[in-house]
C-alpha cells in the first residue's frame, strides 16, 4: 500500500529521510476508496479494527467488513439528503459508527465534523452556525442527548439529527437506518468526484485564546499521516495499534484512522467514558497492541499503578503526544518496562512536525527534529532565524508557495485568523521553542502561555519540569494568574502523592524546592493543591479552564 504513495518507503538516516521523503498525491485521492476500499480487496479477512469498551467487551472488525458497512452507511446518509459538501457533526466517542461514518461521508464527499461529548448546548450551537451543519449524529448518552435537544431551536441550518444507541425518542435511528441500507454503492464520477484538493475534515480548535477556529483539512491529509504513523510511531502491517484518544480530537486523526490504516495495522477502538489507570493496564494486557500512544499525563498514571503487575510484553513501540514530555515520567517509565518513549509534537492544523525519529538517539523532553516535508524554524518577531539556545516561535518556512501534505488548508471563514498565522510565506504555529546545538527542538509553550511576571518571560513547561522532580507532586499546571502588581504570576495547580497531604509547609517546600532546580524567578507565587486537574477525554491536562476560572475569580 505505501508503494502506491511513496516512491521510496526506507531510508539509511535522519539526513536521507529528510532529503529524500517524498508522497505522491493523486489527483483525485480519496482515502476511502483509495486505501480502504484497497485493503479490503487485497486483504479483506485482517483485522482492521478491535472495539472494546470497559465493560470487557470486544468486537473485531475485517477491511471487507468496514468497507460493507461504510457503504451501507453512505447509502443511509445519502437516503437522509447528504451531498457532496454537506457538513455532518459527529458526536459518536468511539462508537465504531464514528469510523464507519467518516469513511461513508468521505465516499459521498462530505465533510466531517468530529466533536468530543463533552460539549454542552451553547457548544454545540457556536459549532452548527458557524460551520452551517446540516446533520447531527450523536451517542445516547442522556447528559450529551439533553446538550443536543437544547441546541436544536438555536441551530438554523440543522436538518435531522441521527442517534446511536438504544434512547433513540424523537430522534432517527442511525443504526437502524444503516442496517435497513444497500450493501451497494458505486465510487461517484464527474461533479460528484472528490478531488485531493476539496474539503473533507474540519476540526474545531480548543478555543485557548477566544473563540474556537474551524481547521479545514482536504483530501490529501491522510497523506500526510504517512508520516505520523509510519515513521515516527513505527507501524507495519499487522501491528495493533492503540492510542488513548476520543474521537473529537485531532489525535483520532494522528493515531485512529489515517496513517495506520494506509501502514495497514489493526486499529483499537478503546470507548470508555473516564480514563481508569488499572483498566487501561488490564485491556493492555488483554487485548496485546504492538503500538501504545497516549499524553504524558496518562504515562505518570500508569507508572503509579504497580505496572510490574502486568504483562506488557506486546509492545514493542511507545509514542508520546499532546503535552511536552517531563523527562523523569521517561526515565521512570523506562525502568519500569524497558520502554522508551517517543515524543512528537503537532497540532490539529498539521501532521507530526517534529519527532525523535528512530535515526538518531532520544533526548528525554525534546520533542525531536524536523519531520520531513516540513521546512521548520524558529524565528524572532521580525520572521528572522534565532541562533540555537534562542526562544522563538516555531514556524513552517515556504508553506504559501509549496504547502506541505498534510498541513491544514485555512481557518475556515475566519480572514483575522488566517493573516495571524500566515505571513511573509510561512505558517506560524503560534509554539514557542529553542534549538539545540545538535539540531534538537525544545518546547517552551504557546506563545500565549508565556508567563509575563515584573518583567521576566517565564515558560511553564520549564516550570513544571522542575515541579516533577519533588516526590509529593503526581502531576500538575503550571499557568499565570493575574496580579495586580506584577501583572502576571506562576501559578502551580497540584495533583499530590497519596503520601502527602495538602499544607501550607508542604506549599513552602515545594516553593523552594523550585528555586533549587531553575532559577528562583520562576518559581510559583501560588500553589493550590486539588484532588484532579481537569481533562479532555484523551487525558490532556485543560489549562485553559484553570486560567478562566482565576480569571473569574479575579473579576469577583
Amino acid at each position: 500500500m505505501l508503494e502506491k504513495f511513496l516512491p521510496r518507503t526506507e531510508f539509511s538516516s535522519y539526513e536521507d529521510f529528510k532529503e529524500n521523503y517524498k508522497v505522491i498525491v493523486p489527483e483525485n485521492f480519496n482515502f476511502a476508496y483509495d486505501v480502504m476500499d484497497d485493503w479490503a480487496a487485497q486483504c479483506p479477512e485482517d483485522p482492521a479494527l478491535h472495539w472494546c469498551n470497559e465493560g470487557g467487551n470486544d468486537r473485531i472488525l475485517s477491511f471487507a467488513e468496514i468497507k460493507r458497512l461504510s457503504d451501507k452507511t453512505a447509502n443511509a446518509l445519502w437516503k437522509m439528503g447528504i451531498r457532496k459538501g454537506d457538513r455532518v457533526m459527529l458526536i459518536l466517542m468511539q462508537r465504531i459508527e464514528v469510523w464507519t461514518t467518516m469513511l461513508a461521508l468521505q465516499k459521498i464527499g462530505a465533510v466531517a465534523i468530529p466533536v468530543t461529548y463533552l460539549l454542552t448546548a451553547k457548544d454545540i450551537i457556536y459549532r452548527c452556525n458557524c460551520a452551517d451543519i446540516r446533520m447531527i449524529i450523536s451517542v445516547d448518552m442522556p447528559e450529551v442527548l439533553q446538550h443536543v435537544k437544547d441546541s436544536l431551536d438555536s441551530c438554523s441550518t440543522v436538518e435531522k439529527v441521527c442517534i446511536v444507541g438504544e434512547n433513540i425518542e424523537g430522534f432517527i435511528d442511525y443504526r437502524k437506518e444503516i442496517e435497513q441500507a444497500s450493501e451497494q454503492w458505486e465510487r461517484p464520477t464527474g461533479t460528484a468526484a472528490t478531488k485531493a484538493t476539496d474539503p473533507m475534515l474540519i476540526y474545531f480548535s480548543s478555543g485557548t485564546t477566544g473563540m474556537p477556529k474551524m481547521i479545514l483539512h482536504d483530501f490529501s491529509h491522510p497523506l500526510g499521516q504517512i508520516t505520523t504513523a509510519r515513521y515516527w510511531q513505527d507501524t507495519h502491517k499487522g501491528d495493533v495499534h492503540m492510542v488513548n484518544a476520543d474521537s473529537g480530537w485531532a489525535k483520532f486523526g494522528w493515531g485512529k484512522i489515517y496513517g495506520q490504516w494506509i501502514c495497514g495495522a489493526t486499529i483499537v477502538a478503546y470507548d470508555v467514558v473516564k480514563f481508569n489507570a488499572k483498566h487501561m493496564l488490564e485491556t493492555i494486557e488483554r487485548i496485546r497492541p504492538t503500538i501504545f500512544c497516549a499524553p504524558p499525563t496518562v504515562f505518570r498514571f500508569l507508572i503509579r499503578e504497580d505496572i510490574s503487575r502486568y504483562d506488557l510484553s506486546s509492545i514493542r513501540h511507545c509514542t508520546i503526544a499532546g503535552e511536552p514530555l517531563n523527562p523523569e515520567v521517561f526515565y521512570e517509565f523506562q525502568r519500569k518496562t524497558g520502554l522508551s518513549l517517543t515524543e512528537g509534537f503537532g497540532q490539529s492544523e498539521s501532521t507530526v512536525l517534529l519527532a525523535n525519529f528512530k535515526w538518531f538517539p532520544i533526548k528525554p523532553g525534546s520533542m525531536g527534529k524536523p519531520a520531513p516535508l516540513y521546512a521548520i524554524d524558529i524565528v524572532d518577531e521580525n520572521g528572522e532565524s534565532c541562533e540555537d539556545g534562542i526562544v522563538g516561535r516555531v514556524v513552517v518556512r515556504d508553506a504559501v508557495a509549496h504547502p506541505p501534505v498534510g498541513l491544514f488548508k485555512e481557518y475556515y471563514k475566519d480572514e483575522q485568523a488566517n493573516a495571524k498565522a500566515w505571513r511573509n510565506g510561512m505558517y506560524d504555529t503560534g509554539d514557542t521553542a529553542w534549538r539545540d546545538a545538535d539540531g534538537y527542538y525544545w518546547f517552551v509553550g504557546r506563545s500565549d502561555d508565556v508567563i509575563k511576571c515584573s518583567g521576566y518571560r517565564i515558560g511553564p513547561f520549564e516550570v513544571e519540569n522542575a515541579l516533577m522532580t519533588h516526590p509529593a507532586v503526581l502531576e500538575c499546571a503550571v499557568t499565570a494568574a493575574p496580579d495586580p502588581v506584577r501583572g502576571q504570576v506562576v501559578k502551580a495547580t497540584i495533583v499530590l502523592t497519596r503520601q502527602y497531604e495538602p499544607s501550607e509547609d508542604l506549599k513552602k517546600e515545594i516553593q523552594n524546592h523550585v528555586k533549587k532546580v531553575t532559577a528562583p524567578y520562576k518559581y510559583p507565587r501560588i500553589v493550590e493543591f486539588v484532588k484532579e486537574l481537569p481533562k479532555t477525554t484523551s487525558g490532556k491536562i485543560r489549562r485553559v479552564e484553570i486560567r478562566s476560572r482565576d480569571h473569574k475569580d479575579n473579576g469577583k
